[in-house]
């Protein structure tokens, strides 16, 4: 059964743009695939493993062939654990505001956690190879101001959210990917309710099709 997972990387909860536009989406998904499986995997809700002592020498031991200590193989089972949400999903739902243009400290943790070799990517001469293969990402970008590439100013320059996330999706195995941009939240009630009205009918509409799609 095809199974979506959401990662929510705002702490805002009620508040979040982005979660606000993820949630049209998922409303939409669930009318659609009623029978689909919907995992949420809240970054902010979870004890993300920490980088360092034997998770940095497993890393390590594993690059050069050395033997895993006890202690090593426990923090890399815990990250093979964790990363296997990513595996058991065919469709990744990414709501993701812009911080300090660009992303939550917490998404950046969870994705310097798990993007390991072997666990989302494999390489070798011939460079490297991502593993999440045959899935599709909806990312739901939210922010305060205009950083598109036809604002009056030079704000787009500074967009470093959504090259990032998309590298980083391209790097583990995932080219399928169609995103939503709700931006000038910051510009007042009548502008923030404009634009998140847009993405939410956008988002919707990337579900309509989709099935749409899959029905031909």
């Amino acid at each position: 059964m095809p199974t979506l997972l959401h990662i929510e990387s705002s702490p805002r909860k009620t508040r979040s743009a982005s979660l606000d536009v993820a949630h049209a989406y998922l409303d939409a998904y669930r009318g659609a695939h009623p029978d689909h499986p919907i995992d949420v995997l809240d970054l902010w809700s979870i004890d993300l493993p920490e980088f360092d002592g034997d998770a940095l020498d497993a890393k390590y031991a594993d690059l050069s062939g050395t033997p895993l200590s006890d202690a090593q193989q426990q923090v890399w089972a815990d990250i093979r654990h964790l990363a296997q949400r990513l595996h058991d999903a065919d469709t990744l739902l990414l709501s993701v505001p812009l911080w300090n243009f660009s992303i939550p400290y917490k998404l950046k943790h969870f994705i310097d956690v798990v993007s390991q070799r072997d666990i989302l990517f494999s390489f070798d001469e011939r460079g490297l190879q991502g593993l999440l293969k045959n899935k599709k990402a909806v990312v739901i970008y939210a922010r305060g101001l205009d950083y598109s590439i036809d604002s009056s100013t030079p704000a787009h320059s500074f967009d470093f959210q959504r090259p990032y996330i998309e590298a980083w999706l391209r790097s583990v195995g995932i080219t399928d990917v169609e995103s939503v941009v709700v931006e000038k939240t910051l510009l007042g009630p009548e502008v923030d309710h404009a634009a998140r009205q847009a993405a939410r009918e956008r988002a919707v509409a990337l579900v309509e099709a989709a099935s749409v799609s899959a029905g031909r």
